[in-house]
C-alpha cells in the first residue's frame, strides 16, 4: 500500500509551541497540552484549529493501551513535549489521529530514561494513502466501536454505584452511622495478621502461582489481568505470606487502603503477597470479609487510612494502624445479605465485561483490517 510521510500530508506547527513553567501560568479556561494530554488550564491560547498532537518526549511509547497521539479541537496552548500536526486537505484529522495513536516507534525514539521522538524521526513516519471517502468510512467504523466500548465502561461504573447505594441503604451512612450500629476496632475480630515480604524476583516465572501486588488490589477485588507468576520457595516466609480464601488484603504503602478479598479460585491456584500489602484473616462468625472491604473503601474507611498515615513523605501503615481501624458491625446476617447482593451484581458485571472484551477485540481487529496503525 502506498503511504504518505507525515511531512508530506501535514503542516508541522512545532515552531509555534510555547512552554510555560508552572509558576508562570495564569489560570484560565483554555487547555494546556503536553505529551499525554491536558496538563493544566491557562488564560490564553496559541492554537485554534483541528489538530493532532503527537508525543515528542515522555510519551506512552511502546504501550498497547495508552496512545501516543490524540485529537484536539479549538482554542488551546501546547508545550514543547508534543508535536503539533495539522493535516492537509487530503487527510481527515480523525483518520490521522487513529493512524498515529498506537504507532510502532521502535527504533525511532532515543533516550535511556526519557525517550524522545525527534522532529526528524517524526517527519519520516508514514500513514496509509487512501481516498478521503475511504478515510471517513474507516473513521466511522472506529468511532462506532469506540462508542460501544464507552457504553460498556459506563455500565460497569453504574453497577459499582448500585453496590455502593445498596450499602448505604442497608447500613446507612458509614460516616454518621444514623442507625447506630455498634462500632468496634478491627483487632477484636482478627485471627491472623501479616504483611508480605521482599526478595521474590528470583522466583518469577511465566507460569505458576500468583504473586499479588498493590496493582492487583482495588475496589474490594483482586484482579489477575497483569498478575505476576512465581514458583514459590519451600520455606517459612512463603508459608507465612500465602493467602487463603476469604483473606482481606489492604495496601499499606503508597496508595493506602486499597482492598481486595481472596476468592476460592485464587486460593486454590495459590497466591502470595508482597511487602506493600497486609493480609488479614477475620473471625467469619462475626464479620464477612467482603463487608469489611466495602466499609474500608467507603469515606469512613478512607478517612481513617489518611489519618493513620505514618509518614508525611512516604505513605505507610503499621500493624497498630490496622488493628485500631474502627468499623460499624451490623449483624452477620445483614452483612451476608449485602454480600449476596454484590454477588448478583457481579454476575451482571461479568456479562457486561465479556461484552466489553468483545468490543475491544473488535476494535483491535478493525485497526488491523483497515491497516490504520503501523505495528
Amino acid at each position: 500500500m502506498e503511504k504518505y510521510r507525515l511531512d508530506e500530508c501535514c503542516e508541522i506547527l512545532d515552531s509555534q509551541r510555547i512552554p510555560i513553567t508552572g509558576a508562570d501560568r495564569v489560570a484560565g479556561e483554555y487547555p494546556y497540552y503536553g505529551a499525554n494530554g491536558i496538563q493544566d488550564y491557562v488564560a490564553d491560547y496559541i492554537f485554534d484549529d483541528e489538530l493532532v498532537l503527537l508525543a515528542e518526549d515522555g510519551g506512552n511509547f511502546g504501550s498497547k493501551s495508552k496512545p501516543i497521539a490524540y485529537r484536539v479541537s479549538g482554542k488551546c496552548w501546547v508545550n514543547n513535549h508534543a508535536h503539533v500536526l495539522k493535516p492537509k486537505e487530503m487527510i481527515d484529522v480523525d483518520f490521522l489521529c487513529y493512524s498515529l495513536m498506537f504507532y510502532n516507534v521502535d527504533g525511532m525514539v532515543n533516550g535511556a530514561t526519557r525517550q524522545k521522538l525527534t522532529q526528524a524521526a517524526m517527519r519520516q513516519m508514514t500513514i496509509p494513502k487512501v481516498e478521503f471517502s475511504e478515510q471517513l468510512v474507516i473513521v466511522n467504523k472506529m468511532k462506532t466501536v469506540q462508542g460501544i466500548i464507552a457504553a460498556r465502561k459506563q455500565q460497569l461504573v453504574e453497577l459499582d454505584i448500585l453496590i455502593k447505594a445498596r450499602f448505604v441503604e442497608l447500613f446507612g451512612d458509614p460516616v454518621t452511622n444514623p442507625i447506630g450500629w455498634p462500632v468496634h476496632q478491627l483487632s477484636e475480630f482478627i485471627e491472623f495478621l501479616t504483611s508480605g515480604s521482599r526478595g521474590w524476583a528470583q522466583y518469577f516465572t511465566d507460569d505458576g502461582e500468583y504473586f499479588i501486588t498493590i496493582k492487583n488490589v482495588k475496589n474490594c477485588r483482586i484482579t489477575l489481568d497483569d498478575v505476576q507468576h512465581i514458583v514459590p520457595p519451600d520455606n517459612a516466609e512463603a508459608k507465612r505470606t500465602k493467602v487463603q480464601e476469604g483473606d482481606l488484603l489492604i495496601s499499606i504503602t503508597a496508595d493506602l487502603g486499597r482492598t481486595g478479598v481472596v476468592t476460592k479460585e485464587i486460593a486454590e491456584h495459590g497466591g502470595y503477597i508482597n511487602q506493600h500489602l497486609t493480609c488479614i484473616r477475620v473471625n467469619k462468625n462475626k464479620l464477612n470479609p467482603l463487608y469489611v472491604a466495602y466499609f474500608m473503601e467507603s469515606e469512613a474507611g478512607k478517612s481513617q487510612f489518611q489519618s493513620k498515615n505514618q509518614s508525611a513523605v512516604k505513605a505507610g501503615l503499621n500493624f497498630n494502624s490496622i488493628n485500631t481501624l474502627r468499623l460499624l458491625v451490623p449483624p452477620l446476617e445483614q452483612q451476608n445479605d449485602f454480600v449476596s447482593f454484590v454477588a448478583q451484581v457481579d454476575k451482571s458485571k461479568a456479562v457486561v465485561q465479556a461484552a466489553h472484551v468483545i468490543a475491544r477485540n473488535l476494535y483491535s481487529r478493525r485497526k488491523q483490517k483497515c491497516r490504520i496503525l503501523n505495528f
